[in-house]
C-alpha cells in the first residue's frame, strides 16, 4: 500500500490498483494549498465522520470521480439523498470490496454536518490488502478499545494516529495507543493546521524515540509505502 499525507486528516491510499481518499479536507487548508485537487485519483471516499474539516472537498470529489463513498450509515443516508453512491457501516462491520478489506472500528469523538445535521458515531478503520494491514484511528481519545485490535484483527504495520491534541488526542496519548494497538510505527495527522493543534515536531518525535517507537510527521504531498 502507498499512502500519501495530503494535510490535515486527509490521506491518499492505492491499494490493489485502486485509490481512495481518507477525508478529503484540502480546499479549506492553508497548508496544502499546492495539492491539486482536480487531479486526485479516487475510486473512494473514505470517512471518519461528519465535521467540516473531514468531508469538505466529498462533493467536488465524487463530481469529478463517482467515487464510492464509505462511511457510516448515517452519513450514507445524508450522501444518498444527493444520489452519491455509497456503502454505509456501523461500528464493528466489515466487508471486502476489490482485494481490500475494511473494518470500522470505535472511535470516540462528536460527528455533525455542518449543516448541523446529525452525522451518526465516528469511526476509525482498518484496511487490509495483500498481506498488509493499516490502523486509521479518526478523530479520537486514546481508548482501551485499541487493546482489541491486535487480538481480533491482528497487529497493524501501521498506525494512523491524530497527535496535535485539543480536539483529539494529543502526541503523548498517540504514543500509548500505539502500544495498545501494538505498533510501533506511526504516521501522525490532525496537527498543525489551526493555531490550537500545533505541535512542536522535534518534541513529538524525541517523544516517541525515547520509547522505542517511531513517529512520522509526514510533509504535506509526501508518501510512504507498507
Amino acid at each position: 500500500m502507498k499512502i500519501t499525507y495530503l494535510g490535515h486528516a486527509c490521506l491518499g491510499i492505492e491499494a490493489n490498483g485502486k485509490h481512495i481518499i481518507v477525508d478529503p479536507f484540502i480546499s479549506g487548508n492553508e497548508l496544502a494549498k499546492h495539492i491539486d485537487l482536480n487531479s486526485l485519483k479516487a475510486d473512494y471516499i473514505l470517512l471518519t465522520h461528519a465535521h467540516q474539516d473531514h468531508i469538505l472537498d466529498v462533493d467536488k470529489i465524487v463530481f469529478k470521480t463517482s467515487a464510492t463513498i464509505i462511511c457510516n450509515a448515517e452519513m450514507s443516508y445524508y450522501y444518498g439523498a444527493k444520489e452519491f453512491k455509497t456503502i454505509g457501516m456501523n461500528t464493528g462491520g466489515n466487508f471486502e470490496l476489490d482485494g481490500i478489506k475494511v473494518k470500522s472500528t470505535i472511535a470516540f469523538h462528536s460527528s455533525s454536518f455542518p449543516d448541523g445535521t446529525y452525522g451518526g458515531n465516528p469511526n476509525g478503520y482498518i484496511l487490509e490488502c495483500n498481506g498488509k494491514r493499516v490502523y486509521i484511528a479518526g478523530d479520537t481519545s486514546l481508548t482501551q478499545e485499541m487493546k482489541l485490535i491486535p487480538e481480533t484483527t491482528g497487529k497493524p504495520d501501521l498506525a494512523v494516529l491524530p497527535v496535535g491534541g485539543h480536539f483529539t488526542m494529543g502526541f503523548e496519548d498517540a504514543c500509548i495507543a500505539a502500544d495498545f494497538v501494538g505498533c510501533d510505527k506511526v504516521l501522525g495527522y490532525h496537527f498543525d493546521t489551526f493555531p490550537p493543534i500545533k505541535i512542536n515536531h522535534s518534541e513529538a518525535k524525541n517523544y516517541f524515540s525515547v520509547r522505542g517507537k517511531e513517529l512520522i510527521l509526514a510533509e504535506i504531498g509526501e508518501s510512504l509505502m507498507i
